[in-house]
C-alpha cells in the first residue's frame, strides 16, 4: 500500500519534473463490440518445429507472495525487493522506509533471536519450504538502519520546520504512530529540508557488511550451488535514492560513481560466494535506462552533462560495458543478469484500478511495449526521446548482445495494475506469454495479488491450471496471430508427455471470436483438454468440453474477454520423440 502511493507520486513528479516531455496519451476509441456478438477472429498459427527455445520457469516469479499462493503455484522465485530494503539491516532487522513511510525506521519482526529469526531469515525459511528460489536483495547505498527502530530521517522538532501535506493529500507527518517524524518537505515554499544528519537513523557500512551477510547465509543454507540463497539483487532503484532515500543520499550518482561501487559490492558478493547469481543495475524505469541520477536530479535533459562526459552513451549500455570489462581484466564476471525495472506509464495503468473502457483497452494494447518495435507508447515517452517505441526485450537484448554477451535478462518489478479485475488478469496473462515467446530469463510482478483475485489466475493458467500441477510447457514454439490485439495465443510444449500447450487470449471487450487454429510440426490425438478463465466464472479455472482435433489443427469460439488454455496431446508415433527440451544457452 505505501509503496503503491510513492510509485504515483513519484511518476507525478517526474511528469513535472521533466515538463514538456511528459504529454497527454493518444484518444483512444470507445470500443465498438456489443456484449453476447460472436464473430469471426483472427487466423491463429502454430508452428511446434520452429522458433524453439527453452521457457525459464523463473518468469513466473512475485515480490512478496503469501506462502498459500506460493505453494499453489510451486513458485520458482520470489524477490525481497522494495525501497525499504536498500537500507535493512540483516544483523538488528531493522529497515528505513525512506519516502514510503516519512524516512523511518521500522523494526521488521517480532523477532528475539537475532539474526536467526529476522524477517530476512523467515523470508528465506518460506521460500525453502515451498522450493522457491529466493532472490535477496543487498544493501548498496552504503548506509544501513542504526539500532533506533523508532527514529526518522526529518523529524519536525531537531530541524525545526513544519511539513507540507503531500500533493495526494496524505499529511506531511505520521501524525497518527510518531507525530515529529515529517516527510522533509517545508511547508513555507516545498523545497526540502537540507543539511539532515544520515547518522539519525543510520549506520555507514563497507562491502564487508555485505560480505558478512552472504557469508552468514552461506553457512545456514549452503552455497547457491548447493541449495542455498541463489539471486542477489544489487540494491533496489539506485537511480531514485536522491528522492528515496535523500535523508543519507541527497544528491543523485554519476556513471562513475555508481560503477565502482557495483564493482566493490557485487565483489564482495563473488568473493562470499561464487555460485551466487547477481542482478544489476535495478533502476526503475524507462528515464534512468538513458540517463545518470546526477542528470536527472537537475534536469540537465538537453545538455546532460553527466552522460556528455561518458561519450554520450546511454548509462544502461554503458553499465554493461563496464562490467565486461572487468570481467576482461580480472576474469570474474560480477554481473549474471541484466535487470531494469519497467511499469508501463500510459496514463492510469501501472499499479491503478481497472478504469473505464477506455483504460482498459489501453492497459491490453500496452503489453505491446514489450515486444513490438512497431508500437508508440501511449505516454510521456513518445515525446520525450530519444525514441518512441519502449519494444523493452528486443531492446535490452540488443544492449546485451552489444555490449555484454552473456548476461542474461530479467525485469525484476513490473505491475500493469487491475490485479483485482479480469482485465488486470487478461494483461497478466499476456505479459507472461511475451516473456517466455521472447525469452526473458527472470522476472517478478511487484505487488502480488490475494489468492482469490483475477491476477492469481493467471498465473494458475501457467502454473498449475487444473489444481493438480499442471503446467504450461517449458519450450516455446512458434505461434502466430493475425490480429494480436484481438486474440494473443502463446505456445509452448511440455516435457513430461510432449504435449503442446496453447494459451490463447481473447482481448475484445464484448465479441466471442470463432478463430482456426492451425497446426505444423506436430502430430496431434483426436482431442485437446481445454481450461478457460473468464467472467462466467471469476472464483475458478473451468474445465470445457473436450475440443476436436485433426492434424490440420482446430476451429473453436473464444469468449470475449477470457483465456483459454488449449492441451494437446501428442498422436503415439515417432513424432513425440523428435522435439527434447533445448539446453539453455
Amino acid at each position: 500500500m505505501r509503496r503503491l502511493v510513492s510509485l504515483k507520486t513519484l511518476f507525478a513528479a517526474f511528469c513535472l519534473m521533466t515538463l514538456p516531455f511528459c504529454a497527454t496519451s493518444p484518444a483512444v476509441a470507445t470500443p465498438s463490440a456489443t456484449f453476447g456478438v460472436t464473430a469471426a477472429g483472427p487466423a491463429l498459427s502454430v508452428n511446434v518445429s520452429a522458433n524453439r527455445r527453452p521457457i525459464s520457469p523463473y518468469i513466473y516469479g512475485l515480490n512478496f507472495a503469501d506462502e498459500a499462493l506460493a505453494e499453489e503455484l510451486r513458485l520458482p522465485v520470489r524477490r525481497w525487493g522494495g525501497n525499504a530494503v536498500t537500507r535493512y539491516n540483516w544483523q538488528n532487522d531493522v529497515s528505513n522506509h525512506a519516502s514510503d513511510w516519512y524516512f523511518e525506521n521500522i523494526k521488521e519482526s517480532d523477532a528475539t533471536n537475532l539474526p536467526a529469526d529476522s524477517a530476512a531469515i523467515r523470508f528465506i525459511e518460506q521460500d525453502r519450504r515451498t522450493s522457491t528460489a529466493t532472490l535477496l536483495t543487498l544493501p548498496m547505498s552504503g548506509y544501513v538502519s542504526n539500532n533506533n527502530a523508532l527514529t526518522c530521517g526529518f523529524d519536525t522538532v531537531k530541524y525545526a520546520y513544519t511539513a507540507k501535506p503531500y500533493p495526494d493529500g496524505r499529511p506531511g507527518t505520521d501524525y497518527q504512530w510518531r507525530p515529529t517524524c515529517g516527510n522533509g518537505i517545508h511547508n513555507a515554499d516545498g523545497s526540502y529540508v537540507t543539511g539532515n544528519d544520515p547518522l539519525d537513523t543510520s549506520l555507514v557500512i563497507t562491502p564487508t557488511f555485505v560480505a558478512n551477510w552472504v557469508n552468514y547465509l552461506k553457512g545456514r543454507y549452503g552455497t547457491a550451488a548447493n541449495g542455498g540463497v541463489l539471486f542477489y539483487n544489487l540494491d533496489n532503484e539506485p537511480d531514485l535514492w536522491f528522492e528515496t532515500h535523500r535523508d543519507v543520499f541527497p544528491t543523485g550518482w554519476k556513471y562513475q560513481e555508481f560503477r565502482d561501487r557495483t564493482y566493490l559490492y557485487a565483489r564482495a558478493v563473488k568473493d562470499a560466494d561464487p555460485t551466487a547469481l547477481t542482478l544489476g543495475p535495478v533502476v526503475h524505469g524507462w528515464t534512468y535506462y538513458w540517463h545518470s541520477p546526477y542528470d536527472g536530479q537537475r534536469q540537465d535533459w538537453s545538455t546532460p552533462d553527466d552522460r556528455n562526459a561518458n561519450g554520450g552513451t546511454p548509462f544502461a549500455p554503458w553499465y554493461l560495458q563496464q562490467m565486461k570489462a572487468y570481467e576482461q581484466a580480472n576474469g570474474l564476471r560480477l554481473l549474471d543478469y541484466f535487470d531494469l525495472h519497467y511499469y508501463p506509464q500510459a496514463p492510469n495503468v501501472a499499479l491503478s484500478p481497472a478504469g473505464d473502457a477506455n483504460t482498459q483497452a489501453l492497459r491490453l494494447r500496452s503489453t505491446r511495449s514489450l515486444w513490438d518495435a512497431a508500437y508508440t507508447d501511449e505516454s510521456w515517452i513518445a515525446s520525450a526521446g530519444p525514441e518512441a517505441q519502449v519494444k523493452l526485450i528486443p531492446r535490452m537484448k540488443a544492449w546485451v548482445d552489444a555490449n555484454y554477451p552473456g548476461t542474461r535478462l530479467a525485469v525484476g518489478e513490473y505491475n500493469w495494475g487491475a490485479l483485482d479485475h479480469l482485465n488486470g488478469a487478461l494483461a497478466q496473462a499476456d505479459v507472461l506469454g511475451i516473456f517466455g515467446r521472447e525469452g526473458v530469463d527472470l522476472a517478478t510482478l511487484w505487488g502480488p495479488p490475494e489468492s482469490n483475485q483475477p491476477g492469481a489466475f493467471a498465473f494458475r493458467m501457467y502454473r498449475n491450471y487444473d489444481g493438480n500441477g499442471g503446467t504450461f510447457g517449458e519450450t516455446s514454439v512458434q505461434a502466430a496471430s493475425a490480429d494480436q490485439g484481438q486474440l494473443a495465443i502463446y505456445a509452448a510444449q511440455r516435457s513430461s508427455d510432449n504435449a503442446l500447450t496453447l494459451i490463447i487470449i481473447n482481448k475484445t471487450p464484448g465479441a466471442d471470436l470463432t478463430s482456426t487454429v492451425s497446426l505444423a510440426g506436430f502430430s496431434p490425438t483426436v482431442s485437446a483438454e481445454v481450461y478457460r478463465y473468464s467472467a462466467a466464472d471469476l472464483s475458478a479455472i473451468v474445465a470445457q468440453p473436450a475440443q476436436a482435433v485433426t492434424a490440420s489443427g482446430f476451429t473453436a469460439t473464444f469468449p470475449a474477454h477470457s483465456i483459454t488454455l488449449v492441451v494437446i496431446p501428442p498422436s503415439v508415433t515417432l513424432s513425440q520423440r523428435v522435439y527434447l527440451p533445448l539446453v539453455r544457452r
